[in-house]
């Protein structure tokens, strides 16, 4: 599956033209209301995410005015030949919030996952991704202090859906997890791969959920 649907993507993208529109970005230095982690899909181009992440991000902020946000890329391979890819996002996504945690207390976070990346995100909050596509064991998890500063999740063509597993717990009311008809990646059957490149449609719905968890 993971060959057909590196082809899949690189068509879709072919066809989407990657007239990519760069959101602002930033590594961990400003102390702003609101920090966006994201976790881009296997492979994909932009600041944040052409598919999902700059859309969103750019919708999330949008909505949160006049709030100040940041925007940080999670720094992984995002590669199908990488082994430990979806590890490596684990660790650097919670490196990343217990700094920010740390050097900005009054912060709060939204955290977006697409494809290979909602699975980083996923094992970030305990849920393994382990046996999904692209997926991989916990390696680290955002300390229980600083789940009350995550206000939202937002996922997109999630792995672990396809294996019967979805975040629960605490996150649970704090997430939203898009899973379009058809996408072979985050449903068991789907052959439908173009529909896993149709998210940023999902970006203002997206916004608003995290929006009305402030």
């Amino acid at each position: 599956m993971s060959r057909l649907f590196s082809a899949a993507l690189s068509v879709g993208l072919a066809a989407a033209g990657l007239a990519v529109a760069t959101a602002p970005v930033a590594s961990a230095a400003p102390c702003t209301d609101v920090d966006v982690p994201v976790a881009r899909g296997t492979f994909e181009p932009g600041t944040l995410g052409f598919i999902v992440g700059d859309p969103v991000y750019q919708a999330v902020q949008n909505q949160l005015r006049p709030r100040s946000l940041s925007g940080y890329r999670v720094d992984y391979p995002a590669d199908l030949g990488e082994p430990a890819s979806v590890q490596k996002g684990n660790t650097d996504l919670v490196n990343h919030v217990k700094a920010q945690a740390a050097a900005c207390p009054q912060q709060r976070f939204v955290l977006v996952g697409y494809s290979q990346g909602a699975n980083v995100v996923d094992n970030s909050l305990g849920i393994s991704s382990d046996g999904a596509v692209v997926g991989g064991p916990i390696v680290a998890t955002i300390p229980a202090e600083l789940a009350p500063r995550i206000a939202a999740v937002l996922l997109f063509g999630n792995p672990i859906r396809a294996i019967g597993r979805q975040v629960t717990g605490t996150y649970q009311s704090r997430t939203k997890d898009y899973c379009a008809d058809g996408d072979p990646i985050c449903q068991a059957g789907g052959a439908n791969f173009l529909a896993h490149l149709s998210y940023g449609g999902d970006a203002s719905d997206a916004a608003a959920f995290a929006a009305s968890k402030f």
